[in-house]
């Protein structure tokens, strides 16, 4: 029985997120369902990170196990001609290790946030980045996120709904540059919390716009409480970028 690695790009806005549920259509449940309209076997597919709804993806990463053989650029195919018309490829398919697993062997995940900062209404941006019309100081907001980088309990900074064990994650990077009138914030760990970079955003944003500055975003983190921090920035400006594996968890 293979087990089969894939690496998918999805536009998040027409999904209520990665995860197959009864109150519209999932990713998970897309894949799932081409992968049966391919071989007629329901398989259950496990990705690295259970993106929220409207939360784009260029590098999500997933497994899978057939029965039947096939090979993996028969399986991209296949998947892809029975994905048509959502808004989902698989950009490629291996043969995996046996005991690999797309998510508790993640050791990075990397995110990008993409803000427009334009009085200017989104045309060919619209639902894959936050228009923030006010102007924004892309410096002070990484001097705010330097607060942030490290060991912590990132309590403030995830949604009261999260499942997770412990708040306490170790954030390995947070950068934010401007480009033109997009002001870019790209965030790596080995995970995050429910939300954790969209509030992280919605904190630093309030550092651009003048109404916090550094101490404020160290403030919030250290009240180890969801109100003190920033409010959520919108799902559409994020983007899974990329996730990494040790060697020894290479494909074959």
């Amino acid at each position: 029985m293979p087990r089969f690695r894939m690496l998918l790009e999805y536009d998040g806005e027409p999904f209520v997120g990665w995860q197959r549920q009864d109150n519209g259509p999932s990713v998970q449940a897309a894949l799932e369902d081409a992968i049966d309209g391919f071989c007629g076997e329901s398989v259950a597919v496990t990705a690295a990170g259970r993106t929220d709804a409207g939360v784009h993806a260029l590098g999500q990463v997933c497994h899978f196990d057939l029965v039947r053989d096939a090979t993996p650029n028969t399986v991209r195919d296949a998947v892809n001609a029975h994905l048509r018309p959502a808004p989902i490829a698989v950009v490629e398919a291996v043969v995996a290790d046996p005991d690999f697993h797309a998510r508790f062997d993640a050791i990075r995940r990397r995110y990008i946030y993409r803000i427009v900062n334009r009085r200017a209404p989104l045309a060919l941006d619209c639902g894959h980045a936050w228009r923030v019309p006010q102007p924004l100081d892309a410096e002070a907001m990484a001097e705010g996120a330097k607060a942030l980088l490290g060991y912590h309990d990132f309590s403030s900074f995830r949604t009261r709904q999260c499942q997770a064990k412990s708040p306490e994650k170790t954030l390995d990077r947070l950068d934010v540059q401007r480009l033109g009138e997009s002001v870019e914030v790209r965030a790596e760990a080995r995970s995050f919390l429910h939300h954790q970079v969209r509030i992280m955003v919605g904190t630093l944003a309030q550092v651009g716009l003048g109404k916090w500055r550094r101490r404020d975003v160290a403030c919030a983190l250290a009240a180890k409480d969801r109100a003190a921090a920033g409010p959520t920035a919108p799902p559409e400006g994020l983007c899974l970028m990329g996730v990494d594996y040790p060697p020894r968890k290479a494909a074959r």
